[in-house]
């Protein structure tokens, strides 16, 4: 082997933990919930994890624990693929299906609920990390029981609003639906599936039409949304950690974890002899791309992207101050 390939070589495997590092020391994120109509695991959350205030979230949290409130932003399927009705069970939609949320699918006409009225509505879900894809509005048809399992069949056939790739407004998916007309107590569920990756998102929203009153249209205590203050102060006690938004996984660094598929599966391990360094860097350089593709197409201030465009020059310049070094040693030996 002539001395420029071993310098290259050693300079490759000296930037694999570099480059690892790097991609492994990104902040975990996270992907939202719908605040307006405020979803039942945003009105828990708000309430405080550890002491919630009323009757619905204080029996969630019996039956789950509090962790699912830190969790507030993750109720998931990452293998959905627009298959929602086939892989969701009756009983467990605005769980979807997960254990860590079941008492999400609590049935009970207490939940914290959202005033509405028909007609023209701006919805907001809080995105705490962005994705393209489709936001599928349904509501529950007339004669909705509260005090019934959740089924698909208590939904109308069609959403009644439907967008998609939204605008992000203060960290809000904003858009707009018509809400049809309807009577007491009644529930929202939203589809956020994503058109880059079969991962999609859901959410249950309790409203009331009307003054409300007693029994199965009952108004019950009103829901507030999580603050901004209160998000990021709850932040380090999430679990949710999905990396790369559910696309593949990164080689983790020595002493490290991979992080996870969006389905929750592990990643590979690194390859030996440099192949796990070249695989990261290329991993990285689609990555701004792709993190500057969807800024765009959901009307994102980009402002992450330029972190992540710094982050790979810093790592280029470091390769490109080893790989120099290394190869003035070698020229200084065949001298």
């Amino acid at each position: 082997m002539t001395a420029r390939r071993k310098a290259a070589g050693i300079a490759l495997t000296g930037i694999a933990p570099l480059v690892l590092t790097a991609l492994t020391a990104t902040p975990a994120v996270a992907h939202g919930s719908m605040t307006d109509p405020v979803s039942r695991i945003s009105a828990c959350f708000a309430e405080g994890p550890e002491h919630p205030k009323s009757a619905a979230c204080k029996a969630m949290v019996a039956a789950g624990g509090t962790q699912a409130l830190y969790d507030w932003n993750g109720v998931r399927d990452g293998n959905a693929g627009g298959q929602s009705r086939k892989r969701i069970p009756d009983g467990k939609l605005c769980s979807a299906n997960s254990p860590e949320y079941k008492g999400l699918d609590l049935a009970r006409a207490d939940w914290p609920s959202t005033k509405l009225k028909a007609g023209d509505h701006t919805f907001r879900y809080k995105a705490t990390a962005p994705h393209r894809g489709s936001f599928e509005l349904y509501i529950t048809k007339d004669g909705y029981d509260p005090a019934k399992p959740l089924k698909w069949s208590d939904l109308e056939a069609k959403p009644f609003a439907k967008v998609t790739n939204p605008k992000l407004t203060g960290g809000d998916y904003v858009f707009g639906g018509k809400v049809p007309a309807k009577s007491g107590r009644h529930l929202i569920y939203s589809i956020w599936q994503r058109s880059d990756s079969p991962e999609a998102f859901y959410t249950c929203s309790d409203v009331v039409f009307g003054k409300g009153g007693t029994g199965r249209g009952a108004a019950g205590p009103s829901a507030a949304a999580p603050s901004d203050r209160q998000i990021a102060a709850d932040a380090a006690k999430s679990t949710i950690d999905h990396g790369g938004h559910g696309g593949d996984a990164v080689a983790p660094a020595a002493g490290g974890h991979a992080e996870a598929h969006g389905d929750g599966t592990a990643g590979n391990a690194a390859r030996p002899n440099g192949g796990a360094a070249e695989e990261a860097v290329t991993r990285q350089a689609g990555n701004q791309q792709a993190a500057g593709d969807l800024l765009a197409e959901t009307g994102g201030d980009g402002s992450t992207a330029p972190i992540a465009v710094g982050g790979a020059a810093v790592l280029a310049l470091g390769a490109a101050v080893v790989f120099a070094t290394t190869r003035r040693k070698a020229a200084r030996q065949r001298g």
